[in-house]
């Protein structure tokens, strides 16, 4: 197991709500700092910003099923073309000839 030297670094950001509209938002959403957290993770993925991984990462999301399942939840899906297929079809037939 790797142990971190280094304690991560991590950006913190505030968004100012005015009170009466964070009110309306938190009668639907009442956890709204991970609201935020999730619709910013969702839109830079979906902007090809961050990597899945990464999304996994900063919503701290334990598995990669629960992802996978989070991003069909949020309509992101994966940019996955026929011509990704067939690479990772070769590449695996590659890894199976070794």
């Amino acid at each position: 197991m790797e142990k971190k030297t280094e304690k991560e670094k991590i950006m913190e950001c505030t968004i100012p709500i005015p009170d009466d509209v964070a009110l309306q938002i938190k009668n639907q959403w009442p956890d709204i700092p991970r609201r935020a957290l999730e619709a910013f993770a969702l839109q830079a993925y979906r902007n090809g910003v961050i990597t899945e991984y990464e999304v996994q990462k900063l919503l701290k999301i334990s598995s990669r099923m629960e992802l996978d399942a989070f991003l069909k939840e949020s309509n992101a899906y994966i940019d996955y073309t026929e011509k990704d297929l067939q690479q990772d079809i070769e590449n695996i037939r590659k890894s199976l000839l070794k």
